[in-house]
């Protein structure tokens, strides 16, 4: 439902601002007389905003010179404590073992990460985030992090617990149909 016609007429909500939605609920409701404007609204608007948190995360990859897999490979990394073993990021990146040693040496050769024997195992190694690795990716994550808090900011604290009961009561509900593959982040 995200292409409406824009020289369609447009509702003005008396008393509050309007956003872009607004306006794309107000085209629609003729069209689509039985179209729910409170649920339209509130899934264009989490669309919307997805998109907008995925624009911003991508120019911070950018800004830190970083390909979207070789954040992910630092996150997942970072998760860990930042020390894992490379079968451990695989399962973790759902990737092929191949995979994750062809990312691996990207990284290393960046010097974002460094590989060393296990101290438990010497046929094992042990990947480990360098200072340069784990800087650059909090420097990633910290511009995101900064514009999800400009954004909620504007919701008291009350308000940002009742959005996230609210989210996560809707999230269950998606996650419990079988029949939709799901991610785990």
């Amino acid at each position: 439902m995200d292409h409406p016609d824009p020289a369609a007429p447009q509702a003005r909500p008396q008393g509050r601002a309007e956003d872009w939605t607004d306006g794309h609920v107000a085209r629609w409701q003729p069209v689509l007389p039985e179209l729910d404007p409170v649920v339209e609204g509130a899934v264009t608007r989490m669309k919307k905003l997805s998109v907008h948190l995925r624009r911003v995360r991508e120019q911070s990859l950018l800004d830190f010179d970083l390909e979207r897999h070789e954040f992910d490979t630092l996150h997942k990394l970072a998760g860990r404590g930042g020390s894992a073993a490379p079968s451990e990021l695989a399962q973790d990146l759902d990737l092929a073992p191949a995979s994750v040693t062809g990312r691996l040496d990207a990284l290393e050769k960046r010097g974002l990460v460094r590989r060393t024997p296990s101290t438990t195992d010497r046929r094992r190694v042990v990947v480990e985030l360098t200072e340069s690795g784990r800087t650059t990716w909090l420097g990633a994550m910290d511009v995101l992090g900064h514009e999800e808090e400009r954004l909620l900011g504007v919701l008291s604290p009350a308000e940002r617990t009742t959005l996230n009961d609210l989210l996560r009561r809707v999230m269950l509900l998606a996650e419990a149909d079988p029949t939709v593959p799901h991610w785990h982040g």
